[in-house]
């Protein structure tokens, strides 16, 4: 009995492990961008008017409930007219896990004399599916109604008719009447919540850094594992005495980036925690930074530095290897990003940004996980869950085994960090024979899906078998994989699969490559046009996405690599710059694009992912600066 019990616990210890924290369901808490909100929405129709721009709500810095900002509603309520305004939830990928919700809670100030309650907005809930609840009353949830205050609105769910879908999509605010005057409220902290919440524990948190940078001064404090707390609050002040509120952030992620300006300038912080009901714990102590003048090279080494804390501090805790986004899910593991993770810490170790003893140690937690974890013919999945080291079908059911150029993207990491390892000393011993096993391990000939195939294919499932049916032609950024698949010391494939898959001018490649590009240019694999003045030897279209150029690239020198058709070094350089001569024309007309702003290529953004490219139609005003900074050593001059 006494051994069931334990066992029992054990389990529970375990799952409770594994549960993914749940997010909470917030609309609306600040907004990044001055001038309009972006995930906003406006109509109206005279004589009724709301105060809009670009018919999206204007965004208020001089007053806020959370810092830095709030949201104005400004409005006019005319006779026979109507207005309305809905602000949208922001969707995040892997933010998929929430908590569930039972009423709509939210901060509103009344800026103008506004005197009667029942002028202010009717409210209605976004459900999925663009459906719709019935709207409710403001006035209804106003208790002690006076201007120039903020005040809490609670509605329960229960109260907005047919909203039983979860999560919530939008909060519409609707004319009430036809009074004919001109109203002005804020709103902030929009959330869906329970309406009884954790006690706040009020545990003070401990600020550990202030850094002064070029225009920024990023401040971290130690890492806090509290549910009862809802955000980090941090204060800034000029004299030491005098700190204002300047910003929120979740408390999972242990930083904050303050811009600020003004070289030369003294600045100081301190921190408090906060509940779920808005009060605070003590102040955290006093850390004092400076903004400062840097040079080129520090500069770069403060992007360095940055890019590297999101794969050292923000890895996965029983792995240690990279998540798939943060804020994300905060168990759930990206392979390939895991690669690529792996690189920036040996550039870490290097720029001393950690020793090399730390980054002995995170390789050795890394290589014991991996030799653990579940695979499928040698090759890993695409996501992979820490505390359960099994597959995560993040993208669906048919996501659920071996992801061949995930693979790879992992296996350049292992391959980079097995060189640069080459001590001879216990640990790095174990590190180099670990990757070597993992390395041997990969089965790259079964992925051939028929001895006979002619190309390397992307998905296998171990109840699905091929269902994606995905074969790997050039060019994209899966080169690696068939270098990696020839280079097999266990299980290699032929090298003639380079150019009868990657490189293939069968019509099947041939049409694989019109489809994606909508061009025959570059269908051939062989591309030989000329775009703004560059010659292009291989490439779909003018050459598609930035990130073409980089992730076969990060642990193989592209000077290298030479074909039929092109040394890759030379090519990859001319893909660079046709995509900086489009962004310096700006067909769009876009603004911020510049010779100091370009580099168009895949990544999340406001409307969730997507691969740009400098054509037209897949130009959608989108600059991740991924694709620059990625593309220096390719174009360390402009041109």
């Amino acid at each position: 009995m006494k051994k069931a019990s334990l066992s029992l616990l054990v389990i529970m210890a375990f799952n409770l492990h594994a549960q993914e924290p749940l997010y909470d369901q917030v609309i609306f808490d600040n907004s990044r961008m001055t001038g309009h909100y972006y995930y906003s929405e406006t109509s109206y129709q005279s004589p009724s008017w709301i105060k809009n721009v670009q018919h999206k709500l204007p965004v208020f810095d001089a007053a806020s409930f959370t810092p830095g900002n709030s949201l104005q509603l400004h409005y006019v309520n005319g006779n026979n007219g109507h207005w309305e305004a809905s602000i949208i939830k922001p969707v995040y990928r892997g933010q998929d896990k929430v908590r569930e919700a039972d009423a709509l809670i939210f901060r509103i100030f009344i800026q103008s004399a506004t005197t009667l309650i029942n002028h202010l907005p009717n409210i209605k809930l976004g459900l999925e599916n663009s459906t719709y609840s019935d709207s409710v009353s403001l006035q209804k949830y106003i208790k002690n109604f006076s201007t120039g205050k903020w005040a809490t609105v609670v509605i329960p769910l229960a109260d907005f008719r047919n909203a039983k879908s979860v999560p919530i999509m939008a909060i519409y605010f609707l004319q009430p009447g036809n009074d004919g005057l001109e109203h002005r409220l804020l709103l902030d902290q929009l959330e869906m919540l329970p309406v009884n919440l954790p006690s706040f524990t009020r545990v003070s948190p401990s600020l550990s850094s202030a850094k002064g940078s070029a225009r920024h001064i990023d401040i971290s404090w130690n890492p806090i594992n509290d549910s009862t707390i809802k955000y980090i609050k941090v204060y800034r002040s000029t004299d030491g005495n005098n700190f204002a509120p300047v910003g929120i952030m979740m408390p999972s992620r242990n930083r904050f980036t303050d811009f600020v300006g003004e070289t030369g300038r003294l600045y100081q912080y301190k921190i408090t925690a906060v509940g779920y009901d808005y009060s605070e714990s003590n102040y955290s102590s006093t850390l004092t930074a400076v903004i400062r003048k840097l040079t080129d090279d520090q500069l770069l080494t403060m992007v360095q530095e940055s890019c590297f804390r999101y794969y050292w501090e923000g890895a996965e805790s029983v792995s240690g290897l990279a998540k798939e986004n943060i804020p994300g899910r905060k168990n759930m593991i990206a392979t390939g990003a895991a690669g690529f993770g792996m690189m920036a810490l040996i550039v870490g170790a290097e720029r001393n940004f950690i020793t090399r003893k730390q980054a002995v140690d995170r390789f050795l937690q890394i290589t014991r996980f991996l030799e653990g974890t579940e695979t499928f013919h040698g090759a890993f999945s695409h996501f992979v869950d820490g505390p359960t080291r099994k597959v995560e079908p993040f993208f669906g059911n048919r996501d659920n085994g071996g992801d061949l150029v995930e693979t790879s993207f992992l296996m350049q990491g292992l391959l980079a960090a097995r060189a640069y390892f080459n001590k001879n000393d216990v640990n790095e011993n174990r590190i180099r024979e670990s990757i070597t096993r993992l390395w041997e391990k990969v089965e790259w000939s079964w992925y051939l899906k028929d001895p006979s195939s002619k190309y390397l294919y992307w998905h296998w499932s171990p109840d699905q078998g091929w269902v994606i049916n995905h074969n790997l032609i050039g060019w994209n950024e899966t080169m690696i994989t068939y270098l990696l698949a020839i280079a097999s010391p266990s299980h290699p494939v032929k090298p003639s699969l380079y150019y009868s898959g990657w490189a293939s001018q069968d019509s099947i490649a041939q049409q694989y490559r019109k489809g994606w590009g909508e061009t025959p240019d570059g269908s051939m694999y062989s591309n030989g046009k000329v775009f703004k003045g560059i010659s292009l030897e291989v490439g779909v279209s003018n050459g598609g996405p930035l990130f073409f150029i980089h992730y076969s690239y990060l642990a193989v020198d592209p000077h290298q690599i030479t074909d039929a058709y092109t040394n890759y070094f030379r090519n990859n350089r001319n893909i660079a710059l046709i995509n900086y001569r489009y962004c310096i024309e700006n067909p769009g007309k876009y603004q911020g694009y510049s010779d100091s702003c370009w580099g168009l290529t895949a990544s999340d953004g406001p409307g969730g992912y997507s691969a740009n490219e400098p054509v037209l139609r897949m130009d959608n005003a989108k600059m991740a600066p991924t694709g620059a900074i990625s593309s220096f050593p390719y174009t360390p001059k402009s041109r």
